[in-house]
């Protein structure tokens, strides 16, 4: 009888064993911080969060002269240029109870990464969505969602199923302009829906014709609409 109960006590210390050791696995996929990323660190000797960056000034330039001269131009964005811009804005913001700081993007090959800090009642983690930008046959823009992932877990099908029923719940209850360039971003990222990339600048019509993201930089070819 003693016996029998000595071999209890030994499985159940066992299954204890590898709940611990499953539960610690978890914890470190979802606190695992990408190597990859490196978010700009803003100078903490300056405050210049209320200023335009150089940058956005330069490619609003950029892309009123392609679209005056009335004919098919290419529009590049830096991805260190635009981090640094980004870094100006208001951060940490909240939404829903979590806060997101640190932000970063990353062009690589066909994709752009976006990276950055989430923090659920004051526990930290990396959260990574990497899309992929594409002007399908019909000419419309997708910018399909490939992958979503805390720390190094792979949330992807449980992300979109959130996002397609967050999404559907803002369209029941809050009254919006479906022809409103956020709204088709939000349709397009949230629900799978892709959009004609017809867009006014002054007093003109561009349109995205083509979309390159290569290591670095994203590359934009926009002809007149």
């Amino acid at each position: 009888m003693e016996a029998e109960k000595k071999g209890k006590y030994r499985k159940l210390v066992r299954w204890l064993l590898v709940d611990v050791a499953i539960a610690s696995i978890i914890f470190a996929l979802l606190f695992y911080k990408p190597s990859s990323y490196a978010p700009f660190r803003p100078d903490p000797a300056g405050d210049d969060s209320g200023r335009v960056h150089p940058y956005l000034t330069y490619l609003s330039s950029e892309l009123y002269n392609g679209v005056q001269q009335q004919k098919p131009f290419e529009l590049v964005v830096l991805e260190e240029a635009i981090n640094e811009t980004i870094v100006r804005s208001k951060w940490p913001m909240e939404s829903e109870g979590v806060r997101f700081s640190a932000p970063e993007i990353l062009f690589v090959q066909d994709n752009i990464v976006l990276m950055g800090t989430a923090i659920i009642k004051g526990a930290e983690f990396v959260v990574t969505i990497e899309l992929e930008p594409k002007i399908d046959k019909k000419g419309f823009l997708n910018l399909q969602v490939a992958k979503v992932k805390i720390g190094a877990v792979n949330i992807t099908p449980l992300a979109r199923m959130i996002a397609k029923k967050m999404y559907q719940n803002h369209l029941e209850t809050v009254p919006i302009d479906i022809e409103d360039l956020r709204t088709k971003i939000a349709a397009a990222l949230l629900n799978d829906e892709p959009f004609e990339p017809v867009f006014m600048f002054d007093d003109k019509k561009v349109r995205l014709l083509g979309i390159n993201v290569k290591p670095g930089k994203l590359i934009l070819h926009l002809v007149p609409a």
